[in-house]
């Protein structure tokens, strides 16, 4: 009940500071501003900040780059690019200047007060759109989390909409700072929230666990669907298990987990998860919003890497996806699950193009080759099982029922000696129902083979 009434009470502070400087709205207008290191890969990431842009609703007016072999330390550009970009965003009428890096706080402090309006760096932008499309209690609130994380060093940078009048938050340019006090003050009103968000999440944590247990219960194996943000993740999930996922040619369509049961091969129920999408440059603070995410691939069966083949970055865009797995997901993990790089998008390509590493060419929204990538599911699952014939005793038929519920066995014939059973498993699923009694009858052989022997 303290926590509700605290969360009340801060709504108005975290509103003010998260809504007039460190938020983008639709109904502003954007420059962009980037460094040219003179490699390709920070041209892609310009375009990728267009398409950041866009996806929160952002239009962009004009876009400015400078080659520079490091950000300037005070104001990221140099002075004359700055009084350039300033008079662009006064000629065109920009209400916020977007800048490809993080900015630090006396950047950020620098800039605004040089150009006059917002200055927003990609950290700000990419939680902005987590906060817009963050659907479920749980991502909202490590949304709200990391931008708060975000904000506490950077509390003075935003003078301008710390200002209070009469008790008002107040946003005219140019307008005077709070004092010490009042600084101290905010601080202290965040840090409060931090808390109740840290203990709500762990809360959140372990009812995740919970489902995820129950999920597992089942013996479903799970196939994780991971990849850059819009490479096509949820069409394929739509096109694998006829599911109702939304599709959308924007980043991060998806920002919540979704688990839905499919088939594979001969009726085998599995379990698809999908999944956030990375992106380069992911800012720390949003890791722990993939808590869900990285959870899901660690404990999945098998890894679809869904790679965007048609986009010029897709080599970055792959290994991008290789080393956050690495990093933030299975560096504490023994083992990581197989994985199957699916190339999408060959629709898109205007040339043949050949798969540059193993993988399976697809096209999720056409659904050319899909057959191709079942079977390679199938294979990776299901490659090492054998095919047993055995009789399970009636006092341990209750161990069926889950084998039967994800299509790898059927009961052939019920016999005074107990259910006559074919199945598909693997060495330590049989010697599982070895322990509960199943007595083989062949291994390996077909069923109209092996009925005769059952009698």
């Amino acid at each position: 009940m303290n926590d509700e009434r605290a969360i009340r009470t801060d709504e108005a502070l975290v509103e003010d500071r998260l809504g007039t400087r460190a938020r983008v709205f639709g109904t502003e207008q954007a420059i962009l501003v980037g460094i040219l290191y003179g490699d390709a890969k920070e041209r892609t990431s310009l375009r990728e900040l267009e398409s950041l842009a866009d996806t929160a609703g952002i239009p962009v007016l004009a876009v400015a780059v400078q080659r520079r072999d490091r950000p300037h330390p005070a104001t990221f550009v140099g002075k004359g690019k700055l009084a350039e970009i300033k008079a662009t965003a006064e000629e065109l009428g920009a209400d916020v200047v977007i800048f490809n890096e993080e900015l630090s706080p006396a950047q950020a402090r620098n800039l605004e007060k040089a150009l006059g309006r917002k200055a927003v760096d990609r950290t700000q932008l990419i939680m902005d759109i987590f906060a817009q499309r963050a659907a479920t209690k749980e991502a909202r609130l490590q949304v709200e989390l990391a931008q708060l994380h975000y904000l506490l060093p950077r509390l003075r940078g935003w003078g301008i909409s710390l200002t209070r009048a009469g008790g008002r938050a107040v946003g005219g340019v140019g307008t005077r700072g709070p004092g010490e006090t009042q600084l101290e003050l905010d601080r202290n009103k965040i840090y409060r929230r931090i808390h109740i968000l840290e203990r709500r999440l762990k809360k959140a944590a372990k009812e995740r666990d919970v489902r995820r247990k129950s999920r597992t219960k089942g013996h479903l194996p799970q196939v994780a669907l991971v990849g850059y943000t819009n490479s096509g993740k949820s069409t394929l999930l739509n096109r694998l298990c006829e599911a109702d996922a939304f599709v959308g040619d924007k980043l991060f369509a998806t920002l919540d987990t979704r688990v839905r049961r499919g088939e594979i091969g001969s009726g085998r129920g599995v379990l698809f998860v999908d999944t956030v999408g990375f992106i380069q440059d992911l800012p720390h603070d949003l890791v722990p919003a993939f808590a869900a995410t990285l959870e899901a691939a660690q404990h999945a069966d098998l890894l679809l890497h869904v790679v965007d083949i048609s986009k010029v970055s897709w080599e970055a865009d792959h290994r991008s996806v290789l080393e956050t797995l690495d990093q933030e997901v299975f560096h504490d993990h023994d083992t990581m699950p197989p994985i199957i790089t699916v190339w999408n998008k060959m629709d898109r390509c205007e040339q043949p193009m050949v798969s540059p590493v193993n993988g399976v060419t697809i096209s999720a929204r056409k659904g050319t080759h899909i057959e191709q990538l079942v079977h390679a599911m199938e294979e990776a699952l299901y490659g090492h099982d054998e095919r047993y014939f055995f009789v399970m005793p009636h006092r341990a038929i209750h161990f069926m029922h889950i084998y039967e519920a994800s299509g790898k066995a059927r009961i052939v014939e019920y016999t005074e000696l107990g259910a006559h059973v074919e199945a598909t498993l693997s060495v330590e699923e049989w010697k599982t129902l070895e322990q509960a009694g199943a007595r083989i009858v062949s291994v390996g052989a077909s069923s109209q083979a092996a009925t005769p022997s059952l009698h």
